[in-house]
């Protein structure tokens, strides 16, 4: 499965392969800068640990947190990324994901619960009509895209 990620207007192709052991073969142009890299690593480990308590607490999704570090590990740490990826529960949505399984039904309503509190409190605290129009707008189209998902069968 080929993936045309851009980051930056630059594009990068991601070359992901799912072999018999659920590994990820990666085929990238890395991220040279030292510091973008830096950053990187830390919002994916943020993300990691976000993902993580998702698991366990049930108002955080899991799933996009664990997408969001799988996208910035493969940018920044090849080893963090190939841990992600071969981890016993942890990679099972990420694989899903890359292979057009979807996200689970579970994940989905919590994605969409967190982001319609979020973008609501936002569009309620924003004081400009054209603001909160914008903001349920973005969420309308986001919600149409995770809703059309497919589920995989975890």
């Amino acid at each position: 499965m080929l993936r045309m990620i851009f980051l930056n207007n630059k594009e990068i192709n991601i070359m992901a392969i799912v072999n018999s052991e659920n590994t990820l073969k990666i085929d990238k142009q890395s991220v040279l800068n030292k510091v973008v890299r830096a950053l990187l690593f830390a919002l994916g480990s943020l993300s990691l640990a976000l993902g993580v308590l998702g698991v366990f607490l049930p108002l955080l999704p899991t799933t996009p947190f664990l997408l969001l570090s799988a996208a910035c590990y493969v940018r920044s740490s090849d080893k963090f990324y190939r841990w992600l990826i071969s981890h016993p529960v942890l990679s099972k949505y990420i694989l899903a994901y890359l292979n057009g399984e979807g996200i689970p039904r579970k994940a989905k309503c919590y994605t969409l619960l967190t982001m319609w509190l979020t973008m609501g409190v936002s569009a309620f605290i924003v004081p400009l009509w054209q603001v909160q129009i914008l903001l349920l707008c973005i969420a309308l189209m986001v919600s149409t895209y995770i809703w059309r998902l497919p589920e995989p069968s975890l």
